[in-house]
């Protein structure tokens, strides 16, 4: 398999590029697309944030909503102040590079919210089901989403240069034919169960329920985890990156410091729907996997 990295030049956020159809196709695919020149420029006044301690205690991340609301924050309310507007300006920025990139999806996408990430992934202790050094794709456990593709822009802004190491995996059809068969069967009863204890905000869907076991599956399988179709990636401090997340195979293994904008692209709005997630499975499986007119609790 070629290369899933798909390095382009660009390295001015306020340039607008000419979009060409092969980012779309290429995005849609489960490639990330890298601009190794495009910095997030963290100003003089703001590199005082760039500490651990900025996250506050329990917090995994900071995050800062569309109306402004500063959530995960450390420090005194200056600080604070002041990574809203950093962040802030990373959202407008992200926000601005994906309309340049993909203008199919010009009124089509939600924005979550935006996030600051400045702890170290190689110190973090979690569960192996919870551990991102672990190859995966991006499922939510207790909000179904029906298909819907998830988005993402990343920013390495690490003071100190470190990269952020990630290892990205074979395409996503390949890795489903692998998991698949060995996923436990969808129960209607057992999602409705769900719902009615509150452990999710929605009926799960048979999509939702197969992208779960893959997730999980990839991650507590260590033979695959060590042997499977991968390539090491470091991002550089100074670059970006954009990949749907539901879709490329990866794992992050090093870093700390990083911007990240998600948003949300609801199914069928995709330049090529064949090519998503929520298409393959349905091929695969043969049957029907979102329902139909089901909406996204968030």
């Amino acid at each position: 398999m070629p290369s899933p990295i798909v390095e382009l030049d660009l390295d001015d956020w306020g340039a607008t590029p000419e979009a060409r159809p092969e980012w779309t196709a290429a995005v849609e695919a489960g490639k990330v697309l890298w601009f190794p020149r495009l910095a997030f420029a963290v100003r003089p006044d703001e590199r005082a944030l760039l500490r651990e301690n900025m996250l506050a205690p329990k917090s995994r991340n900071v995050s800062l909503s569309a109306d402004g609301v500063l959530k995960g924050a450390g420090g005194d309310g200056a600080e604070q102040a002041s990574l809203a507007a950093m962040v802030g300006r990373f959202r407008a920025q992200a926000l601005a590079l994906v309309d340049a990139l993909f203008p199919a999806y010009r009124g089509a996408l939600t924005a979550a919210p935006t996030s600051f990430r400045p702890r170290r992934v190689e110190t973090r202790r979690q569960s192996v089901r919870a551990d991102d050094r672990r190859m995966h794709v991006d499922a939510f456990p207790s909000r179904p989403n029906y298909g819907e593709r998830i988005l993402r822009v990343f920013a390495n802004i690490n003071p100190e240069g470190a990269p952020r190491v990630w290892r990205v995996g074979g395409d996503f059809e390949s890795v489903a034919r692998h998991f698949l068969p060995g996923a436990k069967p969808y129960r209607a009863w057992q999602a409705r169960a769900l719902q009615a204890l509150h452990v999710t905000k929605s009926l799960r869907s048979e999509y939702d329920h197969l992208m779960l076991q893959l997730h999980d599956r990839m991650k507590y399988d260590e033979r695959w985890q060590q042997q499977g179709e991968q390539w090491r990636v470091p991002f550089a401090a100074g670059s970006c990156w954009v990949c749907y997340s539901d879709q490329a195979v990866h794992a992050v293994m090093e870093g700390q410091y990083m911007m990240e904008q998600t948003l949300y692209l609801p199914p069928g709005r995709e330049a090529n729907p064949a090519a998503s997630p929520l298409q393959i499975l349905t091929r695969l499986v043969g049957r029907p996997l979102a329902g139909v007119g089901a909406g996204v609790a968030r």
